[in-house]
């Protein structure tokens, strides 16, 4: 270290000539907000200065605009379905070179061990993968979860550099009312970063819930409760992902005094959204189309979440910075040319230009499904004219959700879809404890006319959600994910349309990542055909099954009324 400190000095000064040279760019200076042309001197991986220097090699950048390598300050590299290796090798050439991720998915299903896979997939890569501890293992008592952790298990995994500290605390009701296990997590960060999750809460339980220490959000749907959350010292993390898309509403909050308290964040993103539409320069375009300037949104996805993490080396290209750079061909559309990751060129023209270790290998099963104890999709009516039930409403474009009381249509005293009306089946499987629990209701959006559709990812414990309108399909979609070790299913008529398989704790893939991109393509096509408009109706069902979020959920032990943190009957009075 020192004599890397020793070397940046003599280059600095004109004393030796650097490792590298990046001549002929314009620097988007995220500290001053300037853009001006100045070569960049790179030594031992890090900025040695900037200026006209010698150097023993020299990158041509002219016309080119150089930027900090890209931050996703809040991302559950599960959602992507790949495994880091391959999701590194997917978002670098996009001009990512650090995510700071909640591993809350695998934690959910393989506990400690999950969270210790992810951090040694994470090792030898050309991205800086920071890890937040999962606050919520399981999310709520309202579902079965594949593990318990309480702050005991998470305490030694602080001591690992690459922890910043503790993740979204989703379990907001759990904070409101003092529960002991809740705030023994929360004070176990000790000052370090504790990042939110609290949508829609206002007011004395706002003030309640960062009155703990709690300094992010990123679940912020509307422009009032992003100003609220502003103004109570939160940093508000803006996410457009590949379900939840909150940038367009929220964008009018961020102004030329307030930008450095916003980032922007992924949340999830899936491999076909990757490829097709890219990962942080993705949201730059979009950010910068509705009209913020370039450097704002530039600073949203470097310096910002840099500063409020603690990363005091990354974010910027600076003296003494790792040179960890993105060189763009423009300030519109960022397509990104050329990416450096700790002064090494990694990667060029959309391809990386290194190879990267495999992931470590997963053998353990996490299928635990009682078929004994199975007792099926049916739902019996209610009674004569007492068929009036709740049903989960899909938001598009959101992950909360509404309720709705509608009638339901009974065939034979049992109460079935209707995809007339755009009602079909939904059920949570548990898949880990062996229980035999089924829960069961209705939803409106997923948009099936026949078929079914199922999936081992189910926020957040992950067992087995699955709509349908018809019962033989469901099941037979949830037997084919469980015979897969987990993944996508689209089921019509008795046969398999369409799969993703995720071997990996019922996540994540093992296999390369356009792969895993093809299959997804297909499966979604197949999802289509059977009717539903939803650009992924996969990620949206996921999401139906998470009782953090309102308003009406459905986990494997039922109904769940979000905002009165309960269980709520199927079935409502007249």
């Amino acid at each position: 270290m020192i004599m890397g400190m020793e070397n940046r000095i003599r280059v600095a000064r004109g004393e030796q000539p650097a490792d590298l040279v990046i001549k002929g760019a314009s620097l988007v200076n995220v500290f001053s907000g300037e853009i001006y042309p100045i070569d960049i001197a790179v030594e031992d991986g890090r900025i040695a200065g900037l200026g006209s220097f010698e150097s023993r090699e020299i990158y041509d950048a002219t016309g080119l605009y150089a930027a900090p390598g890209f931050i996703d300050a809040h991302i559950h590299l599960e959602s992507s379905g790949l495994t880091a290796p391959e999701f590194a090798r997917a978002v670098v050439p996009l001009g990512t070179t650090t995510v700071i991720t909640d591993p809350h998915e695998i934690a959910n299903v393989l506990g400690l061990d999950g969270i210790v896979y992810m951090i040694e997939s994470s090792q030898g890569l050309p991205l800086n993968i920071l890890h937040m501890l999962p606050s919520c293992v399981p999310a709520t008592e309202m579902e079965t979860s594949g593990a318990v952790l309480e702050a005991k298990d998470l305490a030694p995994l602080l001591q690992d550099q690459r922890v910043l500290g503790i993740a979204e605390m989703m379990n907001y009701p759990g904070v409101l009312a003092r529960d002991p296990q809740v705030l023994a997590k929360i004070s176990l960060a000790q000052g370090r970063i504790i990042d939110g999750h609290a949508p829609g809460l206002s007011g004395r339980d706002l003030c309640a819930y960062i009155g703990t220490g709690i300094r992010s959000d990123h679940e912020c749907t509307g422009l009032q409760e992003a100003v609220e959350k502003l103004r109570l010292g939160m940093h508000v993390l803006i996410r457009e992902g590949s379900v939840a898309k909150n940038l367009k509403a929220l964008l009018p909050a961020v102004t030329s005094t307030n930008s450095h308290r916003f980032g922007l964040v992924s949340d999830d993103r899936y491999p076909t959204d990757l490829l097709e539409e890219g990962h942080m320069n993705g949201l730059l375009r979009k950010a910068v189309g509705l009209g913020l300037p370039p450097v704002t949104a530039i600073q949203m996805v470097t310096i910002n979440p840099a500063t409020f993490y603690s990363l005091t080396d990354l974010g910027a290209v600076g003296p003494g910075y790792r040179a960890d750079i993105v060189l763009l061909e423009n300030l519109r559309e960022f397509r990104v040319v050329s990416v450096f990751k700790d002064g090494q060129l990694v990667a060029r023209d959309g391809r990386l230009l290194i190879d990267l270790p495999p992931a470590p290998h997963v053998s353990r099963s996490t299928f635990n499904i009682r078929w004994d104890r199975f007792k099926g999709f049916q739902i019996p009516a209610a009674g004569a004219g007492q068929n009036i039930a709740r049903v989960i409403e899909v938001v598009p474009d959101q992950v909360v959700t509404r309720e709705v009381i509608l009638p339901l249509t009974v065939r034979d005293g049992v109460a079935v879809a209707d995809p007339g009306r755009d009602l079909v089946k939904l059920a949570v499987v548990e898949r880990h404890k062996g229980t035999g629990n089924v829960g069961l209701g209705f939803v409106r959006g997923l948009g099936l006319r026949a078929g079914a559709i199922a999936s081992s990812v189910a926020h957040d414990s992950h067992n087995v959600v699955v709509a349908g309108t018809n019962d033989p399909d469901m099941l037979l979609a949830v037997k084919t994910v469980e015979q897969q070790g987990g993944g996508h299913v689209v089921v019509k008529d008795g046969a398999l349309m369409a799969s993703v398989p995720l071997p990996i704790a019922g996540l994540l893939s093992d296999l390369p990542l356009e792969r895993v991109s093809r299959l997804m393509s297909e499966t979604l096509a197949a999802a289509h055909a059977l009717g539903s408009p939803l650009p992924n109706p996969f990620m949206t069902m996921s999401f139906l099954a998470l009782p953090v979020i309102p308003t009406l959920k459905l986990t494997d032990r039922g109904l769940v009324d979000v905002e009165r943190s309960s269980f709520v009957p199927l079935f409502v009075d007249e």
